[in-house]
């Protein structure tokens, strides 16, 4: 095994087939400050941002690190270099640039807001999942610990909101242009909540700072998506022996990658569009095409599949009973009922799903997709179900995915196997109680939280009771049986 360190020096030695970046990484500049410089951030926007450097020297990153070191301490020695392993039945390499400084803030939080105050800065990104939002009921949580110190001490912050306020400050004091703040996680309407967050906390520290925030920064809605496993060592050990030299923390994705934004900044932007972003006025129609057209069939893949014992998503795909059934559900009972964006073609979407779903090299764990039932069901089928019936569509389609959660709950209830749910003892006393007969339908009803309004239809209740009677004992046969027929 070599000892050579994946570094600018090395670069010009790699193999010919690993695809590096085709730009000249000295002559470009640092305008994009990312905060949560983790796996998602660099197997997806650093990505984008790397095909956008080809094009305008002008937005390369400075990754920080809020809470830790170890990317830091990874990749700092590498000149911000890693792999990117890109998943398929063949397997591609390629070396990312985009990150030009990467920062560690509990350590280094001088150089992190003196980036943010940089003017070359223009665009902030954030991938620190819902957590680091500090939100409560989708508002600035002031009770939090983090905003709690960061309001005490404003200048040494350490939460994400207390960076972005700080940074935002130093640039008001400098009369400079605020920065674009971008959120890149996927909750609902995210850059109207980090907008809410950022201006909240401002007024607690300077009234005339909110103000300027609110009437001079924005902060764009997005969508992304593609899937990202955990880097291990098998990846580590597999990037090393193509390469020649050691990358101390390559990343790992699925080929298919999607990046929708509100074109809607206040200081410049990016071409992200020569990079295959999606620019688009409407977020939450794309939001509701991937909870509807993605989301929903891999929740029917997950219960269905998990009564039928299969354990991945691709080997579902490979029971031609249960990719045939999931490919209608989309094509025939979804799709009439997603209203899509302007430009949107469900179509080619679906098709892309379908090849997603299909590829081997994502073992993705159909037990780990049933988690929390209670919480997807609503958003992923039952809004589905409510506009089909309103446009006076069949629903029997739709209502068999939801059979088999109810199914499955039973199942796991049954056999004294933890349900991973928040409403999991709930769920667990109603699955225990049942006997397999259409009366179980009317026991999972009187779970409002789940089914408050639709159990009140008299359609619904009814198309619902046919498809969990259809599933039979939900053996294997049983439901592929039941499949075959619908």
């Amino acid at each position: 095994m070599t000892d050579r360190r994946l570094d600018a020096t090395t670069l010009a030695t790699l193999p010919p087939d690993i695809q590096r970046p085709d730009y000249d990484r000295a002559a470009t500049r640092i305008g994009i400050v990312h905060l949560g410089v983790g796996a998602f951030h660099r197997a997806h926007q650093a990505v984008y941002v790397d095909d956008v450097l080809a094009h305008d020297p002008a937005w390369a990153i400075c990754g920080v690190s809020l809470n830790s070191v170890e990317v830091r301490d990874a990749l700092a020695p590498q000149d911000g270099l890693y792999t990117l392993a890109l998943l398929g039945e063949r397997p591609r390499l390629r070396v990312i640039g985009a990150l030009r400084e990467v920062l560690a803030a509990r350590e280094e939080g001088g150089r992190v807001l003196a980036r943010l105050a940089d003017p070359d800065v223009r665009l902030v990104t954030l991938t620190i999942t819902e957590k680091g939002y500090c939100l409560a009921a989708d508002e600035l949580d002031f009770a939090h610990p983090d905003i709690v110190r960061d309001l005490e001490n404003p200048r040494t912050p350490v939460s994400a909101i207390g960076h972005l306020v700080e940074g935002l400050r130093r640039r008001k004091a400098q009369r400079l242009p605020p920065f674009t703040v971008l959120s890149c996680d996927n909750l609902p309407d995210n850059g109207g909540k980090l907008r809410r967050a950022v201006v909240a906390f401002a007024d607690r520290i300077d009234h005339d700072l909110a103000c300027w925030i609110a009437e001079n920064a924005t902060f764009p809605r997005s969508m992304v998506d593609s899937i990202t496993p955990a880097t291990d060592d098998a990846l580590r050990d597999r990037v090393a022996g193509e390469l020649g030299c050691i990358d101390a923390w390559p990343v790992q994705r699925e080929a298919y990658t999607q990046w929708v934004v509100e074109d809607a900044f206040c200081n410049g932007r990016p071409p992200l569009e020569r990079a295959g972003v999606t620019m688009s006025d409407d977020i939450a129609g794309y939001d509701r095409a991937k909870l509807r057209l993605l989301n929903a069939p891999h929740s029917a893949l997950a219960y269905l599949g998990s009564l039928m014992e299969i354990e991945t998503v691709a080997q579902a795909m490979a029971t031609p009973v249960l990719a045939g059934f999931v490919e209608r559900l989309m094509r025939e009972a979804i799709a009439p009922n997603v209203a899509a964006p302007r430009g949107f073609d469900a179509a080619h979407y679906i098709d892309a799903i379908l090849e997603r779903f299909r590829n081997p090299a994502i073992q993705h764990r159909l037990s780990q997709i049933a988690w929390d039932g209670s919480q997807k069901i609503p958003v992923r089928l039952l809004g589905t179900i409510a506009d089909a019936l309103a446009a006076g569509r069949s629903i029997d389609p739709l209502c068999v995915p939801v059979a088999g959660w109810l199914r499955y709950v039973r199942r796991q209830a049954k056999a004294g196997v933890a349900i991973v749910d928040p409403m999991a003892d709930a769920l667990a006393a109603v699955g225990r109680q049942c006997d397999g007969s259409a009366a179980d339908v009317d026991a999972f009803l009187r779970l409002d939280a789940v089914f408050a309004p639709l159990s009140a239809d008299a359609r619904f209740v009814g198309a619902l009771r046919v498809a969990y009677v259809a599933l039979g004992d939900a053996s294997s046969e049983a439901v592929a049986r039941a499949l075959s027929e619908m």
